[in-house]
C-alpha cells in the first residue's frame, strides 16, 4: 500500500507577500507530480489551510487551485483522509460531499501491510502549551461555529485572518519551542508501545526517529522545509520536494 502524508501546508487565502506565493506554488506543483505516483491513500494531517470555513452556499474561492489538486487524487480512485488540525477544524459537508474525504477530529489509525500506524496532527501532545489547550476547547464550541458561520465571509475571514496571523507569530517566537518538539518526540515513543508507527506534524520540523518500540515521523511543513512522510509497503520514509 502506498499513502502520503502531508501537513502544514497553511495555504493562504490572502498571501502576504512573495513567500507566501511561492510556498502555495510549489505545494500545487508536488501534487501535480505526486500524481503520478498513484497513491492508494492521501492522509492530509491537518493545517492544510491556514484558515477553513465551508459555509452553508459558500466557501473560499482562493483555495480553489489546492481543491482541484485534491479532487484529482479523488477521481483517480485515491483515498482521502483529512485530520483537523488547529487552523482547519470547522468542517461541513464539503469535504465529505466533493472530495470524498473522511474527517477525524483527533488521530486516524492506519492498519496495513502488517502495520499499525497512529496518525494525529500533534497540537494536543506539546508541553506547555496550556494556553493554546484552552483556546482550543473553547474555539470549537458549537456556539463558535454557529456565530461564525452567521458572519459575512469577509467579515469572518478578516477576525480568522488576525486569530491565524497571531497564533503563527506565537508559535515563531515561542521560547518553548524545543520543549514543545520534545513534547511530541515524548508522545511519540509511549504510544509506539501500541503501534509501530507514529505520525505527526505541528511542529514544522520534519524528522524520522527510530526507537527500540518503533517509528516516529514528522511531516514538516510547506513554508519552508517542503517535507512528507511517505508510508509504502509498510516502511516510513521522510521527503523533502525540491522547488
Amino acid at each position: 500500500m502506498k499513502t502520503l502524508v502531508l501537513s502544514d501546508i497553511h495555504y493562504k487565502f490572502a498571501p502576504r507577500d512573495r513567500n507566501d506565493r511561492q510556498n502555495s506554488e510549489t505545494i500545487l506543483r508536488f501534487l501535480t507530480a505526486a500524481l503520478a505516483e498513484e497513491y492508494d491513500l492521501l492522509v492530509l494531517n491537518g493545517d492544510i489551510f491556514d484558515l477553513w470555513f465551508d459555509w452553508r452556499y459558500s466557501i473560499i474561492k482562493q483555495y480553489f487551485p489546492l481543491l482541484k489538486r485534491l479532487a484529482d487524487f479523488s477521481e483517480r480512485g485515491c483515498r482521502i483522509i483529512y485530520i483537523s488540525g488547529n487552523h482547519d477544524f470547522w468542517f461541513n459537508d464539503f469535504f465529505s460531499t466533493y472530495l470524498n474525504a473522511e474527517i477525524y477530529q483527533r488521530c486516524y489509525i492506519l492498519e496495513a501491510d502488517g502495520k499499525k500506524t497512529l496518525i494525529t496532527h500533534g497540537d494536543l501532545y506539546t508541553n506547555n502549551d496550556a494556553r493554546y489547550r484552552i483556546f482550543r476547547r473553547l474555539i470549537r464550541l458549537p456556539l463558535m461555529k454557529r456565530i461564525f458561520a452567521l458572519l459575512h465571509p469577509d467579515w469572518a475571514l478578516t477576525i480568522g485572518a488576525h486569530i491565524s496571523r497571531s497564533s503563527r507569530v506565537r508559535t515563531l517566537n515561542d521560547p518553548v519551542r524545543q520543549q514543545k518538539i520534545s513534547g511530541l518526540q515524548q508522545y511519540a515513543q509511549k504510544q509506539l508501545k501500541h503501534f509501530d508507527h507514529i505520525i505527526m506534524g505541528h511542529s514544522h520540523e520534519p524528522c524520522l526517529i527510530t526507537f527500540p518500540e518503533g517509528v516516529y515521523a514528522n511531516s514538516g511543513d510547506w513554508i519552508g522545509h517542503y517535507s512528507y512522510v511517505k508510508l509504502i509497503d509498510g516502511n516510513l520514509e521522510l521527503g523533502k520536494f525540491e522547488p
